[in-house]
């Protein structure tokens, strides 16, 4: 079945850009693939339907950049930031530039695929003080509160039991019931919600 969806890959590696383009295709979309910001900006004007597959870090105009360079413009499309960094700060700051999602490199065809759609669906952003976030979070326990913001900060286990005074192995059990109790599915999830609640990493 043939979607009338357009999807942008913005990537200035090669070969992500044609898997990516294969996988698009494959579903039925149409890929459209760019290796620079600027290139892609040239395109405009942009379909109705779309969404844009950001990588991040992008030469000459990052991916941030090219965000703040859609919003000047006015020009609202959904985003996806892709980072090969494991760089959850950048990534926090791209959805907080608003960005619906982000993918850590490597990912797979399911997550990738998932993700596009909902960005297509463009669900509203759950508001600040949503009751049902603030319930959530407001299950949990002062422990497992620190340890939600040290993973929204983007620290690893080590870190984070360093910066707690705890053992990796205690950081674990406290991520895995975070992200429990917070029924989110993906680390992605977990930093739209605390965003949505008004948490602040960089903060």
């Amino acid at each position: 079945m043939v979607d009338d969806a357009t999807i942008f890959i913005l990537d200035d590696d090669a070969a992500v850009r044609d898997s990516l383009s294969m996988l698009i295709e494959s579903t039925g979309f149409t890929p459209e693939a760019f290796a620079s910001c600027r290139e892609f900006l040239a395109r405009a004007p942009f379909p109705p339907r779309a969404c844009l597959l950001l990588d991040v870090h992008m030469p000459e105009m990052s991916g941030l950049q090219l965000q703040d360079e859609l919003a000047r413009r006015g020009i609202k499309l959904p985003v996806i930031v892709m980072t090969g960094q494991a760089d959850v700060p950048v990534a926090v700051r791209a959805m907080k530039a608003g960005a619906l999602d982000f993918i850590e490199k490597p990912f797979s065809d399911e997550i990738m695929l998932d993700s596009v759609r909902r960005a297509l669906a463009a669900p509203a952003a759950q508001p600040a003080g949503d009751p049902v976030i603030t319930k959530r979070m407001a299950e949990l326990t002062p422990r497992e509160h620190d340890v939600l913001l040290q993973m929204v900060a983007g620290n690893p286990n080590k870190v984070t039991a360093y910066n707690l005074g705890i053992s990796p192995r205690t950081v674990e059990i406290h991520r895995a019931r975070v992200m429990e109790k917070m029924a989110a599915r993906s680390l992605s999830e977990l930093v739209r919600m605390a965003l949505a609640a008004g948490i602040d990493p960089a903060k």
